[in-house]
């Protein structure tokens, strides 16, 4: 490669960049998953597309999309708060392991049945599809108001279940590798066990160094971080354990922390997990070929169908039932198992291990992703709000961002009072914020001022609240309970505690 062609590649990929955030606007008005819009990029930059250009590598395609999904999990574990995963904890695993057995069970009987699959190819497909996408899952829960348990029982499933899904993908794609099912099964969960103490262990300790250690720059502690998240996936990679789970639990680990320099680390993570998206995708969408797909649209049709309406609710019915979850939960848990970029990279492993009906997986797990993600990605808040669990009050709760005063051991709150938010009229001294926090700043209509006492708020007001450490949880509890309930929400009551009822 000359430097022509490096500038060359420097200007495509940078226009791709710039067309991808543009689009992310589009996404999220629409309320479809920006990962929708970055493969259409791929699609059209592709050998069909006017691009034209030609891209068959599985096996780079596979090696880039493991990175870019180790990049993910980390940033998706960094905004995973462990008091709202904690109580989520047993129904997000059993999600992840026998939610997980059930799903490749009943939509492999689908593809084998009614779409005239192979056992083999059906089992592979069963596998491929059960694994619900973190980036997915991640982008759109985080931008629908539901309840706790659910938001993390969804965002921890995600994590957990790339884990044995990549393990049993990989066991039915490679010939003579599955002798016996509880040889699998017990593979399964030493890699799993492997993978968790690893992650556990690299986490705290690498937050306990960055506590400890006073690193020159504050633009340092961010690479750090990432370093560490990519280290634990690597050491559980390279000790036969899972390292997709190792990566997503040091992640939470770091991100529970209370690390220096917290929302620096927290705003470049992100960054890194955007370009990790948009590059993932585009490329997955280089790879597929669209003339090729017209004989698989109805295999692919017909094991969504099985995956959507059967599979995935009887799983999640049989999993979540001995954690007695309302059927409105259930509901929506078993419509929010969106599908992304994970199987389709877990697609192209019987491409590289050379399986001949490898493209035809592909091909089928491609149309699959595309066409239910369009349906359940749009239609995720109307059914949150039918189900009651996304309604109009709770989607007025309070956009609450924190930055830290190191030296004056506090925080300093932004909040952001959205339309329909019981705040509205409410004034600074019936806020009855705890003793340690005050509001010191008022942004309205562009202009700032120092409230008084009896200053009342209005909707679209935007405040800035000093508190000290110890009481800024209480603080935040009370700006959400008030949020929801006015100025008669009782003191610190339990509406402020992020969803609950």
């Amino acid at each position: 490669m000359t430097v022509h062609h490096l500038n060359q590649l420097l200007l495509a990929c940078s226009l791709v960049l710039l067309v991808a955030v543009a689009a992310v606007r589009i996404s999220s008005r629409s309320g479809l998953p920006s990962l929708l819009v970055y493969l259409g990029i791929g699609i059209v930059m592709g050998q069909d597309g006017i691009g034209g250009v030609h891209f068959n590598n599985a096996e780079l395609t596979q090696l880039i999309g493991y990175a870019a999904l180790v990049v993910i999990l980390a940033e998706g574990g960094l905004g995973t708060r462990w008091k709202e995963i904690k109580p989520a904890l047993p129904a997000a695993s059993a999600l992840a392991l026998a939610g997980v057995a059930v799903s490749v069970g009943v939509t492999a009987a689908g593809a084998h049945y009614l779409s005239g699959l192979g056992w083999r190819q059906a089992l592979i497909i069963g596998a491929v599809v059960s694994s619900t996408d973190a980036a997915a899952v991640f982008s759109v829960l985080r931008k629908i108001p539901l309840p706790s348990r659910v938001t993390g029982t969804l965002e921890a499933e995600s994590g957990f279940n790339d884990a044995p899904v990549v393990i049993l993908v990989v066991a039915l794609s490679t010939p003579g590798r599955v002798e016996h099912w509880y040889v699998l099964v017990g593979e399964i969960a030493l890699e799993l066990a492997i993978g968790a103490a690893i992650g556990l262990a690299v986490g705290w300790l690498g937050a306990w160094g960055l506590r400890h250690v006073a690193l020159p720059a504050s633009g340092l502690y961010p690479i750090a971080v990432m370093a560490i998240a990519v280290t634990a996936y690597a050491l559980g990679a390279l000790a036969h354990g899972s390292g997709f789970l190792a990566v997503y639990l040091a992640s939470m680990t770091l991100g529970n922390a209370r690390l220096p320099h917290w929302p620096a680390t927290r705003g470049f993570a992100e960054g890194v997990g955007w370009i990790a998206q948009i590059g993932m995708f585009v490329m997955l969408g280089l790879l597929v070929t669209p003339h090729e797909l017209g004989d698989d649209i109805v295999p692919a049709l017909v094991i969504g169908m099985v995956l959507t309406m059967i599979a995935r609710p009887v799983s999640v019915v049989l999993s979540l039932s001995p954690f007695r979850v309302p059927w409105q939960e259930q509901t929506l848990m078993s419509w929010a198992g969106l599908r992304g970029a994970v199987p389709i990279i877990l697609a192209t492993i019987p491409m590289v291990n050379g399986m001949d009906t490898s493209h035809r997986i592909f091909n089928i797990v491609f149309v699959v992703v595309v066409v239910y993600t369009l349906v359940q990605g749009p239609t995720l808040p109307w059914l949150a709000r039918t189900l009651r669990l996304g309604d109009g009050q709770e989607a007025a709760d309070l956009g609450i961002e924190s930055a830290p005063l190191e030296r004056l051991r506090g925080h300093l709150l932004s909040v952001a009072i959205p339309e329909g938010s019981r705040m509205h009229g409410v004034e600074i001294n019936e806020l009855r914020l705890p003793t340690g926090s005050a509001v010191t700043l008022v942004v309205r209509e562009g202009k700032s001022f120092v409230p008084l006492p009896t200053t009342v708020l209005r909707r679209g007001d935007e405040l800035l609240v000093v508190t000290t450490d110890p009481v800024r949880e209480a603080a935040e509890r009370r700006l959400r309970a008030v949020g929801r309930g006015g100025k008669l929400a009782s003191w610190l009551g339990t509406n402020g505690a992020g969803g609950e009822r």
